[in-house]
C-alpha cells in the first residue's frame, strides 16, 4: 500500500484576475456609456438647431446682427467674447498658476502651513461662479474705474474673474504633476552642479509639461463654457468691439440671456450657438490630448 498518496487538489481560480476582468468590462462599458451619452446631446441640440444651419448656413459664424424681431442672427461677436476673454483669462492665470504650482510643490513652507495653502486654493474652484460675479460687480468694478477707461461691465473684468476661476484648476493639477516627477531626477540635476532653479526650470517643468498643459486645458474648457460670472461682468452686447473695456458678449452669456424668453426661429439660432460653443470645446480637448500624448512620448 502506498503512503505517499496525496489526494489530487484542484487548481482554484484566480480571484484576482477574474475582478481585474470584471473591472475593465465595466469601466469599458461607462466608456462607453458616456461617449453614447455625448453622442446624444450632440444629436438633439444639432436637431433642435436645424431650421437655423438650413436658414442660415455658416454665414452664421460671420455674421454680428441679432435682432429677434427681424429674424436675423448671427454670433460672431459672441464667439469673438469667448474666444478673446478666454485667451486673456489664461495669459493672466497661466503664469501664476505655474508659479504658485511650483511654490507649493517645493519646500519653501513648513509641510504644515503648505497643506493650508494648498487646502485653500483648492477650495477656490468650489466657490459658485454666482460669487464670484457679485464680488465682481461690487468690489473688481469700482476698483477698476478709478485707474482704467472703464466706465462698467466690459471684456476686461469678465476675464480678470475668469482668471481667478481657473488659477486654482492650473495650480492645483501643476502641483501634483510636479510632484509625481521622479526624485531621482532633481538629485541627478543637482549632482550634476544644476542650482535649485536650474533644476527645475530645466528638468522638473519639462518632465512635467504634459500634467501642466492638460491643466491649462482643462481650465480654458472651463473658461469658454462659463456662464454665470460672465454674464454678470461682460456687458451682454452683441458687437464686436477690440477695447477691452468695452462690453462684450460670449456664446454661454448669449443662451443664459435669451433662452428663457425665446421662441421659434430664434430657440433654433441659440441651438445653433451652442453647438457652434460645444465643438469649440471638442476641438481644443482634442488639441489637448494629442499635444500631452506627444508630449509623454518625448
Amino acid at each position: 500500500m502506498n503512503n505517499n498518496y496525496e489526494p489530487r487538489i484542484e487548481p482554484r481560480p484566480n480571484i484576482e484576475r477574474v475582478l481585474d476582468k470584471s473591472f475593465y468590462w465595466m469601466a469599458k462599458a461607462f466608456a462607453f456609456a458616456i461617449a453614447g451619452i455625448l453622442i446624444w446631446i450632440t444629436i438633439q441640440v444639432a436637431l433642435k438647431a436645424m431650421p437655423a444651419i438650413q436658414k442660415f448656413g455658416l454665414g452664421f459664424l460671420s455674421t454680428s446682427s441679432w435682432n429677434p424681431v427681424n429674424s436675423q442672427y448671427g454670433v460672431w461677436p459672441a464667439i469673438y467674447g469667448t474666444l478673446v476673454s478666454s485667451l486673456i483669462a489664461l495669459a493672466i492665470s497661466v503664469p501664476i498658476g505655474i508659479g504658485v504650482a511650483i511654490f507649493l510643490s517645493e519646500d519653501y513652507l513648513p509641510p504644515a502651513v503648505q497643506r493650508i495653502i494648498v487646502f485653500l486654493v483648492e477650495l477656490l474652484a468650489a466657490v459658485p461662479s454666482v460669487v464670484y460675479g457679485l464680488w465682481g460687480i461690487f468690489v473688481l468694478i469700482p476698483f477698476l474705474k478709478g485707474f482704467t477707461p472703464l466706465r462698467g461691465p466690459g471684456m476686461l473684468p469678465a476675464a480678470l474673474i475668469l482668471s481667478v476661476m481657473i488659477l486654482p484648476t492650473i495650480a492645483a493639477i501643476g502641483r501634483d504633476a510636479i510632484i509625481n516627477v521622479d526624485q531621482g531626477m532633481r538629485q541627478a540635476a543637482v549632482g550634476l552642479g544644476a542650482t535649485r532653479w536650474e533644476a527645475i526650470l530645466q528638468i522638473i517643468l519639462p518632465a512635467a509639461s504634459s500634467g501642466i498643459i492638460g491643466g491649462i486645458m482643462l481650465a480654458l474648457g472651463r473658461a469658454l463654457g462659463e456662464t454665470m460670472a460672465v454674464t454678470m461682468l461682460i456687458g451682454n452686447s452683441n458687437k464686436v468691439d477690440t477695447s477691452v473695456f468695452a462690453p462684450s458678449n460670449t456664446v454661454s452669456s448669449l443662451l443664459a440671456n435669451q433662452f428663457a424668453e425665446a421662441s421659434g426661429l430664434q430657440v433654433a439660432a441659440l441651438m445653433y450657438a451652442a453647438l457652434i460653443l460645444f465643438a469649440i470645446t471638442l476641438v481644443v480637448n482634442v488639441l489637448a490630448q494629442l499635444l500631452v500624448t506627444r508630449l509623454q512620448k518625448i
